[in-house]
């Protein structure tokens, strides 16, 4: 027995190398799994003597040592000809810049160092952005589609409210870039192509491109259009920890959970305002106190991103305020200032019982006595004329 115990543990003294060498290849194994890839893009979390931190899209975060032999370059944002990339310092590179790294195979072993980097700088995209949105100010339309003819690339859209109603004509070739937003979603950079007979009457709609001089139609470059959903009706809770809040239907008087995205427009009514704009999508006039209001309520600080289509002007009276411009003028509001209670009209992406709010308007009590008229204000306000969020991304 002794003999026999003896061989095993000869046998185990030889076999120790071997499982030392099987433990080493797996942590080996491990530690190459834990590597960055050969190259990455992403935007720099942070900047540590001449290591970057860079965060990529997926969620993982890659520290990168940046030798002074790495190539750094510049590329202006939504650039694809590398050949176009600027050289830069080191020292230019900042946190919040765009960065696609490529690592050097040739690096010791467990490091991470950079072979090259092409860098978009914020500011190029803060700059390329205030462009964008100028560009859709100036040159885009938006609306609610009426009909869509596939067949001549023709879409027509209703714009504006009340006096300031119109139809647009929005012409589309081959060539022009269109899009839908995605699911639950209303970022213009999540958009993804679709084609025209994806776009439904009852959708919104922006389009960017050459108008005609009466305003009448446009020859669209670019259409951005999704299906969205419009609510209305009291708070029965607000959760402002987790930016949502629970809205119980006028119309089915069941619960719907809304999100409140931070790019969500939310306003709220002065009361006078929203006693006006009820009578004005009613029909009626609201009378001297109401032009008396208009003027007051028109240098309400807080213009909204996209203003109102219309020949309105800032400080007119009654007859004059175009009710969009109005309702860009109301002031602006944060999720910790609604509460239970409180009545809201709701431009929302398209769901049963959890939504996205794309626009949210407080203080509208008034507004619910007209309620097909006020849904057609709020969607075309919401889908005005300017820009949408990082179009430049």
């Amino acid at each position: 027995m002794n003999r026999n115990l003896r061989t095993r543990k000869i046998a185990s003294r030889s076999l120790l190398p071997l499982y030392a060498a099987l433990l080493a290849a797996t942590l080996l194994s491990h530690l190459a799994n834990a590597q960055a890839p050969s190259r990455f893009i992403g935007a720099i979390t942070a900047i540590s003597g001449t290591t970057i931190t860079v965060k990529t899209d997926a969620g993982q975060s890659y520290p990168v040592d940046v030798p002074a032999t790495a190539v750094l370059k510049r590329i202006a944002p939504g650039e694809k000809d590398l050949s176009k990339a600027e050289a830069m310092q080191f020292s230019d590179l900042e946190v919040g810049d765009r960065a696609l790294v490529k690592l050097d195979p040739d690096a010791p072993v467990g490091t991470q160092q950079a072979l090259q980097i092409i860098a978009v700088k914020q500011a190029d995209v803060a700059e390329k952005q205030q462009k964008e949105r100028e560009d859709w100010q100036r040159r885009g339309v938006g609306g609610l589609v009426k009909s869509v003819d596939a067949a001549s690339g023709v879409i027509v859209l209703t714009s504006g409210s009340g006096a300031t109603a119109k139809t647009i004509s929005v012409n589309t070739t081959k060539a022009t870039m269109l899009k839908r937003y995605a699911p639950a979603s209303v970022r213009f950079d999540a958009a993804v192509p679709a084609p025209i007979d994806a776009i439904h009457a009852g959708d919104q709609l922006r389009a960017r491109g050459t108008k005609s001089p009466d305003g009448a139609s446009v020859d669209a470059e670019e259409v951005v259009s999704g299906t969205f959903r419009n609510l209305s009706g009291s708070i029965a809770s607000v959760d402002a920890t987790s930016s949502t809040l629970t809205l119980k239907d006028l119309t089915t008087k069941k619960q719907i959970v809304i999100h409140i995205a931070p790019d969500a427009q939310m306003r709220r009514l002065p009361d006078r305002m929203a006693a006006m704009l009820a009578a004005r999508l009613k029909g009626t006039s609201p009378g001297a106190g109401g032009a008396a209001t208009a003027q007051r309520t028109a240098s309400v600080p807080g213009g909204g991103q996209w203003s109102g289509q219309g020949s309105g002007q800032a400080g007119g009276g009654a007859g004059s305020a175009d009710p969009q411009q109005m309702l860009s003028r109301a002031p602006v509001i944060q999720i910790a200032d609604l509460k239970k209670g409180d009545a809201i009209m709701v431009v929302s992406t398209d769901g049963t019982t959890d939504v996205t709010a794309i626009t949210l308007v407080a203080g509208v009590e008034p507004l619910l006595e007209a309620p097909a008229a006020s849904q057609s204000l709020l969607n075309n306000w919401s889908m005005g004329s300017g820009a949408p969020d990082a179009a430049a991304q």
